[in-house]
């Protein structure tokens, strides 16, 4: 019953990449340094979103 109210962990990942790379956008203008990391993170995200989507077989 409770099952239908589980969070997605692809889509939650697909949420936190996306706002990683706007912030990261934002931060281009201002401060480079923290744009570079925001962007590490980000292809941390998809990293691990690759690897949910495409399981090793």
């Amino acid at each position: 019953m409770f099952g239908m109210f589980k969070k997605d962990p692809v889509e939650k990942l697909r949420k936190e990449h996306a706002r990683l790379l706007s912030e990261a956008h934002r931060l281009s203008t201002v401060d480079r340094s923290k744009s570079d990391e925001m962007t590490a993170k980000a292809a941390e995200v998809e990293s691990k979103l690759m690897a949910l989507q495409n399981p090793p077989s």
